[in-house]
């Protein structure tokens, strides 16, 4: 039987019961299975669990669903390095995950900041399956490396969007953003669905803003940008685009402590 520590946090919140919520694996000896780790993140139900083994400089950090292995994940990597700071790690970590070396840095105030891949997204048509997913009609739609995003006409259109999931799954990828201009003191709004890794919405998607920050800063003229994730839990993401890379900023707040047995 594996046994280890596991937290949960919730992500891109300075608060419990806000943000996105995570949990935490931390692997002192030998790593599981793969098919383990997915079955404890099925077992678990949260957006993400993520596994990393407490080794520096290059621990090895993966992210799962409750039914699938994930490519790169914002808010489990803020909510494992949060842990890993409470855990008396240092401020600078560095992962190996499967989209390559990202590193964190988490500051004395809390803060944590996420060097991530940009993704720079190239135009898409807006069709009759993209219309129907989305459920009304986008300013604009582009499409990235893991997902699709689509423009429409305000931040309320944001909030009262009802996607036709079975649609969302159909375009493809990874999910689908749905993004707005800000009217909150936030640059943009967004909202993520990603169902075909069972997560018809998602709380607040770090990974999406590697997506959200490229976009947004070619529109609006400007590198440093607050996005604003306007899901039922909610949350901000600080975003940073520099050339190929995105730098994500958010806090975390430890909500359970416990050990697997």
């Amino acid at each position: 039987m594996v046994c280890m520590q596991i937290y949960v946090v919730d992500a891109f919140a300075d608060r419990p019961f806000a943000g996105n919520p995570a949990a935490v694996c931390v692997i002192d000896g030998e790593r599981p299975e793969a098919s383990w780790m997915q079955r404890l993140a099925a077992e678990l139900n949260l957006p993400a669990t993520t596994f990393v083994s407490r080794g520096q400089p290059d621990a090895q950090l993966q992210w799962f669903s409750a039914s699938a292995e994930l490519e790169l994940c914002g808010h489990g990597t803020l909510a494992t390095t949060h842990i890993l700071g409470e855990l008396g790690q240092p401020g600078s970590l560095t992962y190996r995950t499967r989209s390559g070396i990202l590193r964190a840095e988490r500051a004395s105030t809390g803060e944590i900041t996420l060097d991530f891949p940009a993704d720079n997204a190239v135009p898409a048509d807006v069709t009759p399956e993209l219309v129907k997913a989305v459920g009304v009609e986008p300013v604009a739609a582009v499409r990235g490396h893991l997902d699709l995003l689509v423009e429409l006409d305000s931040a309320a259109a944001v909030r009262d969007v009802r996607p036709n999931l079975d649609a969302v799954v159909a375009l493809g990828g990874r999910g689908m953003i749905v993004t707005a201009p800000g009217d909150d003191g936030s640059d943009f709004v967004s909202r993520f669905f990603a169902p075909a890794v069972g997560i018809p919405e998602d709380p607040v998607t770090g990974s999406a803003h590697c997506t959200l920050g490229p976009y947004w800063a070619a529109k609006l003229g400007r590198s440093a940008l607050r996005g604003h994730q306007v899901s039922a839990r909610g949350g901000h993401v600080g975003v940073e685009v520099r050339g190929d890379r995105v730098l994500l900023r958010g806090r975390a707040v430890t909500v359970v402590r416990g050990e697997l047995a």
